[in-house]
């Protein structure tokens, strides 16, 4: 036999479920353990420190090539903003109508440097007009993969080569 519950009723015992369902206030700002974000995301999740970079954003990160300053540069570039920290320098040395040589220092976090040491990479040896066509596309693809998640310091490396190309045009019109 069914028991008849009043409008009254029926209201208060929903509004119980509700209260009895709905964490205490104090537990939001417990911290989960590691099982129960487990248990509540549904998969088995990395123990330890996680990597948001792949592996040859890593490598460039803590193996930047060609990091230095040059003495005998043809153009250089001074880019960033010096009170967040990201700041880069680049120099070129142009030989033949192609970089020659081409060196970078940078003051940024390990996705600004990654980006960088393969901006660096993907212009020497290239004439002006073929890197003045390399994009942050071209950059990002090389990484296989965005490093990181913000935007601008992170591809300041285009920047800061297209503003040395600009440096050496530069000069070299005045020679003219």
């Amino acid at each position: 036999m069914m028991q008849r519950i009043s409008g009254y009723r029926r209201g208060e015992a929903m509004r119980q479920k509700e209260i009895k369902r709905r964490p205490d206030w104090k537990d939001l700002y417990k911290r989960k353990t590691h099982d129960e974000v487990e248990l509540e995301v549904g998969m088995e999740l990395p123990h330890g420190p996680v990597l948001f970079y792949n592996e040859l954003v890593a490598d460039h990160s803590t193996n930047p090539r060609n990091v230095g300053r040059m003495t005998d540069a043809d153009g250089f570039a001074h880019i960033g903003d010096p009170s967040c920290g990201d700041e880069m320098q680049l120099w070129i040395r142009i030989d033949g109508g192609r970089i020659a040589d081409i060196k970078f220092q940078s003051s940024g976090c390990a996705g600004a440097v990654a980006t960088s040491s393969m901006t660096t990479v993907l212009a020497r040896g290239k004439t002006i007009e073929e890197a003045k066509r390399i994009t942050d596309a071209d950059v990002i693809r090389a990484l296989e993969g965005r490093p990181g998640r913000d935007g601008t310091c992170i591809l300041s490396g285009i920047s800061a080569l297209l503003a040395a190309i600009g440096d050496y045009e530069q000069k070299n019109a005045a020679k003219r």
